[in-house]
């Protein structure tokens, strides 16, 4: 399956991207919670953690937690 997400084709499987996951995840579950209490200051303290979950994943992948950069592929034309 040359197609397929499995293994190891480099699609975000990083420290980088996994901690950044977690930690946006985690203020997504703090903001949902908030909603459902009508408490508006708890939700935006929920989305500061969801960016913060982005911030800290790109200071990660700077860092060298990240996926290393690849050559872009290119294509030949065929006869």
């Amino acid at each position: 399956m040359s197609g397929s997400s499995h293994g190891h084709n480099g699609h975000g499987h990083t420290v980088a991207a996994w901690t950044g996951v977690v930690i946006a995840f985690i203020g997504f579950c703090v903001a949902g919670a908030f909603i459902v209490m009508a408490k508006p200051v708890g939700f935006w303290v929920g989305m500061a953690v969801v960016a913060l979950g982005g911030v800290v994943g790109m200071i990660m992948r700077s860092m060298g937690y990240g996926q290393a950069p690849q050559a872009p592929v290119r294509m030949r034309a065929e006869s």
